[in-house]
C-alpha cells in the first residue's frame, strides 16, 4: 500500500501580489523553494487563511530573496495582497517510508524570509 504524506510546508507567508493576466500558478521566492525542498513545476496546494480558499496549482520560481508569493491566472481571484497563506506539497510513499518521514516545515517572517531556527 502507498500513502500520500505531507512533504513540505511554507507556513503563513504573506501574499505579495496577484496577476490575473497569466497562465496560472504561484510564483515563490527561490530561497523559500530551496528551504522547503520544492521545485519549479511541482504541484502544491495553496490555502488562504483570510478567505478559506484552497487551490491546487504548480510552482513558478521567483527571484531569490524577493519575498515573492504571487498568485497568477485564475488563482489571482482567490487572494489579496497581505493575505496569509500556507503552501503544502505531498508525496506518495511506502508504508515504511510514511512512518519515518519528517516534512520540511518553513516558517517565515513578515517579509517572507525563512525564520532562523
Amino acid at each position: 500500500m502507498k500513502r500520500i504524506m505531507l512533504k513540505s510546508k511554507i507556513h503563513r507567508a504573506l501574499l505579495t501580489g496577484t496577476e490575473l493576466d497569466y497562465e496560472g500558478s504561484i510564483s515563490i521566492d527561490s530561497l523559500l523553494l530551496k528551504e522547503a525542498d520544492l521545485l519549479p513545476g511541482e504541484q502544491v496546494h495553496v490555502l488562504n487563511l483570510n478567505n478559506g480558499s484552497r487551490i491546487t496549482t504548480y510552482i513558478i520560481e521567483a527571484l531569490a530573496e524577493s519575498g515573492t508569493m504571487m498568485l497568477n491566472g485564475p488563482a489571482a481571484r482567490l487572494g489579496a495582497i497581505g493575505d496569509p497563506i500556507i503552501v503544502l506539497s505531498y508525496c506518495e510513499m511506502t508504508e515504511e517510508e510514511a512512518r519515518s518521514i519528517e516534512p520540511r516545515i518553513v516558517l517565515v517572517d513578515q517579509n517572507n524570509r525563512p525564520k532562523v531556527k
